[in-house]
């Protein structure tokens, strides 16, 4: 995958990811990886004030959305990852490095790109086979969010989630969306600024502004 200048700005929300290097694992039980993550997240809040809206880790990956109000991603994403990455390699006595190099970013710039991303990384765990149900997984915010366990990361509020109902918006992550939504969603975030696939037929935006999965 190509490497894209990091976008600077404070107006929209970012997707971010990391992995393991070589798809690796994390060589650690996801509770004690879990632990690492959520105290190098609050301390990314709590030095440069990022704005974390959801995260999910998964054994060897992790999906973030967050914003920046200082437009500091890339100061405050290299001492979450350096930290992040020391840990771990210290934790499970790694040699290599953890991270298969800098971390990925896509500017959400309109809010249906926002619910699109929302619901491709809280299905992340479905899409894994690792659960039924997008509130079932363990090491999410969303559970957290729920009050189904002691909130450990510092989340802004979650209109998405809370209007108008969680009920509601539970049924909806739990939708399964179509294969070429799905892929496009995937496509768009490897992009510096989400953009959507166009669809072979109709040339038309699977994923367009007014329209989410």
């Amino acid at each position: 995958m190509p490497r894209y200048k990091t976008l600077l700005q404070n107006k929209f929300p970012y997707h971010i990811t990391g992995r393991c290097i070589s798809k690796d694992w994390f060589q650690l039980p996801m509770d004690q990886v879990w632990k690492i993550f959520s105290e190098e997240l609050f301390m990314a809040n709590l030095i440069h004030d990022l704005k974390i809206h959801s995260f999910v880790l998964m054994s060897n990956h992790y999906h973030l959305i967050a914003s920046t109000p200082k437009s500091n991603l890339s100061l405050c994403m290299q001492r979450f990852s350096q930290r992040v990455s020391v840990r771990i390699a210290k934790s499970g006595h790694r040699i290599n490095q953890t991270f298969a190099g800098r971390y990925y970013k896509t500017v959400l710039q309109s809010p249906n790109y926002y619910l699109s991303c929302y619901k491709y990384v809280y299905r992340n765990p479905i899409e894994a086979g690792l659960c039924t149900k997008a509130q079932d997984y363990l090491y999410s915010t969303l559970n957290q969010k729920l009050g189904q366990t002691n909130l450990s990361i510092p989340i802004v509020y979650d209109d998405t989630l809370f209007e108008p109902s969680p009920e509601s918006c539970l049924e909806w992550l739990n939708y399964k969306p179509s294969i070429e939504k799905l892929a496009a969603v995937k496509y768009a975030l490897t992009r510096p600024k989400f953009k959507s696939l166009m669809c072979r037929n109709s040339r038309n935006l699977v994923i367009g502004e007014n329209d989410c999965i």
